[in-house]
């Protein structure tokens, strides 16, 4: 009697959580083939003499024995054992051991057996297993020797001896042959894993052009579930619009006035992500963005990366200017913008198959209000903001204006500019007339490029002479 080679089905799990099945080394044929081997021993040792005639009834057992496990471990309670095959398998070795045994301890029969047995142990369950088999082997053995005794002789026959080594031999190879089709299979298995991860990081970067970044990093890593939620938390509303664009699109064709926005949402979005900004959406030409969410570096921060990014867009914004008038578009396109301070709705809704991560509030009413308050070229901010970022931003006092939901008149004030920048050190200079413009942030100036503005200025001015 003999162990079979009891390894269930694996489950490999893809990248998107689907299973894999890996084709098992069955249990069940490999039960049959050991026993089968196991009897073939017997029979050839009944006919040499070897074994005791009642060993015949030996033969039948070992047959029927693997039918007998098939049904127990697939068709009764004993399905639902944990680790049920390696448990049979603790069994098989102790009927091989008795089995040893019973034979009398003949040397090649014996050895044939116990080979079998501790090749299986090891396939199955390791160390851990054999280690076990071998223990519940040993015990066994003197059993089957108590029951018949010593054999004459511990040698035996060449006819036996081949084949118990051929038996053993076969059951080996076909073990071999199901752990090398068990290893291609995963092999296989892995290199569809690494294509469908490789598919998986290629769809999230795509779907990720659909999500701030902030927002998308959050629900890639884990940080955040997809679920109807939100909280309340203070944050920096942001507001901005194209004052001139409803004229611009009476004048240009659609596929070019597509163009345009196209370029500004991407340049005023890299500056917002440049600060940390949370792009919410583009409506039309206007754009809003908020600060302390998902991620926040406190008040006073957050406020001073969304007061600092506007006077960035600002700027920026004549320097795309002056690109598009050498591109034909005359009319005088400027950026405004409004910034309000204080306690907001941020999460997700809509509905379970369709949702929008923003933010509600009255102060983004407020921030919607001032951006459409202000003039061409200017930030309007509360005075939540204000308070937060006057010691870097000189700021100027506009005085109050009554908004819907705001008990009490809110005082506004504009963004002059960072105070580092005010006065004859300043590093940002403009100087625009007809036919001239000129903007220098001399922070940004590299070496190589001063030498070539130098040029270009002592050229401009010898032209103007």
């Amino acid at each position: 009697m003999n162990a079979s080679l009891s390894v269930s089905k694996s489950i490999v799990m893809d990248s998107q959580n689907n299973p894999i099945a890996i084709p098992p080394m069955p249990d069940y044929k490999g039960r049959v083939i050991a026993y089968s081997a196991t009897a073939a021993i017997i029979i050839t040792g009944l006919s040499k003499g070897i074994f005791a005639p009642w060993m015949a009834w030996l033969v039948a057992g070992a047959f029927i024995w693997p039918h007998v496990v098939y049904y127990l471990t697939r068709r009764t309670f004993l399905r639902l054992s944990p680790r049920i095959r390696q448990k049979m398998l603790l069994v098989d070795c102790a009927i091989g051991g008795s089995f040893v045994g019973l034979i009398g301890l003949v040397a090649v029969p014996g050895i044939a057996v116990v080979l079998m047995l501790m090749f299986s142990c090891l396939i199955v369950g390791g160390i851990r297993q054999w280690l076990f088999g071998l223990l519940l082997l040993i015990i066994a053995i003197p059993i089957g020797w108590s029951i018949n005794g010593p054999s004459e002789s511990f040698e035996s026959p060449l006819g036996l001896s081949i084949v118990s080594i051929l038996a053993t031999g076969l059951y080996i190879c076909m073990t071999a042959l199901y752990a090398h089709q068990q290893a291609r299979a995963l092999m296989m298995a892995k290199t569809q894993i690494q294509n469908q991860r490789e598919q998986s990081v290629a769809l999230s970067h795509k779907l990720s052009k659909y999500l701030s970044p902030q927002v998308w990093q959050s629900i890639f890593t884990g940080e955040r579930d997809v679920r109807l939620e939100t909280q309340r938390k203070k944050l920096v509303i942001f507001f901005s619009d194209i004052k001139g664009f409803t004229e611009l699109s009476e004048e240009m064709e659609p596929e070019a006035l597509t163009e345009l926005l196209n370029h500004y949402f991407n340049e005023m979005s890299e500056v917002a992500l440049r600060y940390g900004g949370t792009i919410d959406k583009f409506v039309g030409d206007s754009i809003m963005i908020f600060f302390g969410d998902p991620t926040s570096r406190g008040q006073r921060e957050d406020a001073s990366a969304c007061v600092s990014m506007a006077i960035d867009m600002r700027k920026h914004m004549k320097i795309m200017r002056q690109k598009w008038r050498s591109q034909g578009i005359k009319t005088p396109l400027e950026i405004r913008m409004g910034i309000s301070t204080g306690y907001t709705t941020v999460g997700n809704f809509g509905a379970e198959n369709r949702m929008d991560y923003t933010i509600i509030g009255k102060e983004v009413n407020l921030a919607s209000r001032l951006e459409s308050l202000a003039e061409p070229g200017e930030i309007l901010i509360s005075y939540q903001t204000y308070s937060l970022i006057k010691d870097r931003i000189m700021c100027r006092d506009k005085g109050e204006i009554t908004v819907k939901g705001f008990g009490r008149p809110v005082p506004i004030y504009e963004v002059v500019d960072f105070r580092r920048d005010l006065g004859p050190n300043r590093s940002f200079l403009e100087h625009e007339h007809s036919g001239f413009a000129m903007y220098l942030d001399s922070d940004k100036v590299t070496d190589k490029e001063r030498e070539a503005i130098l040029s270009a200025l002592e050229d401009a001015a010898d032209r103007l002479r």
